[in-house]
């Protein structure tokens, strides 16, 4: 699972994340919003796992900025892991790859991970960071961004990026999901090329909570 935030307002309706993430990240209340969204994403994880026998199911969130660069956030993550009961290994926190170059990000990823959290690197391909870059910071898991995905089934040069990065995360010991996969076409070439998951509108369409089990049960057995 990973958590995407929408806001519906009572005067303005339906407000893309496009629209209001910039200026919450812009006037700090990121912080603030963030904290509500990993604390509300690990609660209702953990729900499903007492509830619904859902003992495995990871939940991903993902990072700004601001909140990596908040002084008191690793001390956050970990009062909202034993608030909830999650299991840190069952909290995934996914940072850009442009964030690779922000300073003292590295002794930030290495507090999360000593807190037993997994760490993954979002829209993967889009940024600027090297493979120097990848060896030095404690992240689990590559999210291949879906402009490569979108006509991997039509573009040989696509099939060639996504290939290549799959093998290069193999290199190092990393898994690897697929982004935006929206065709059974897409699904199969990412199988053929030992894709480790994949996310996107051919499995579902953003759900709220309630209905996130109706999902599931359409494609596995709850344990």
């Amino acid at each position: 699972m990973e958590a995407l935030l929408r806001w519906n307002s009572p005067e303005l309706g339906k407000v893309s994340p496009l629209d209001f993430i910039p200026v919450a990240e812009e006037t700090g209340l990121i912080v603030l919003i963030g904290e509500w969204v990993l604390r509300t994403a690990c609660a209702q994880a953990k729900i499903w796992q007492m509830e619904e026998g859902l003992s495995s199911l990871r939940i991903a969130v993902n990072l700004s900025p601001r909140q990596l660069a908040d002084s008191d956030f690793i001390e956050r993550v970990a009062i909202i892991l034993q608030e909830t009961g999650l299991r840190p290994d069952l909290l995934e926190l996914e940072i850009t790859e442009s964030l690779l170059m922000q300073d003292g990000l590295l002794e930030s990823l290495r507090s999360l991970k000593q807190l037993g959290v997994k760490l993954s690197i979002d829209d993967f391909g889009t940024g600027y960071s090297n493979l120097g870059y990848l060896q030095r910071f404690p992240v689990d898991r590559l999210k291949i961004d879906k402009s490569f995905v979108k006509n991997i089934d039509r573009q040989s040069d696509h099939d060639s990026i996504t290939a290549a990065v799959i093998a290069m995360a193999r290199s190092l010991r990393l898994a690897v999901i697929a982004e935006g996969v929206e065709t059974a076409r897409q699904l199969a070439v990412l199988r053929v090329l030992d894709c480790d998951e994949m996310q996107g509108y051919y499995f579902s369409r953003p759900q709220p909570p309630e209905k996130i089990l109706a999902v599931l049960k359409g494609y596995c057995k709850l344990d």
